[in-house]
């Protein structure tokens, strides 16, 4: 039986830790590649996050508040 080679993995996601207002943090909050780049470079990942809390916010029925800061996980 021969074995079947892996293909490489690509990083699909860039992952990003996020400061609200009130002072809590979501760590490593995945967003797709494809919504990123360009000349906005990071600037398009607030919005993405931002429709993300809102459906969260729908099924939980808590919302978050406004996001203050936002950067790149580190690299693990």
């Amino acid at each position: 039986m021969a074995r079947r080679q892996k293909m490489p993995r690509t990083n699909e996601y860039v992952l990003f830790d996020v400061l609200y207002e009130e002072g809590t943090r979501s760590s490593n909050r995945k967003v797709p590649i494809s919504e990123l780049g360009g000349l906005d470079g990071d600037v398009p990942a607030k919005s993405y996050i931002e429709a993300q809390d809102r459906k969260i916010a729908e099924v939980s029925g808590k919302p978050r508040g406004p996001i203050k800061s936002m950067s790149r996980s580190a690299i693990r």
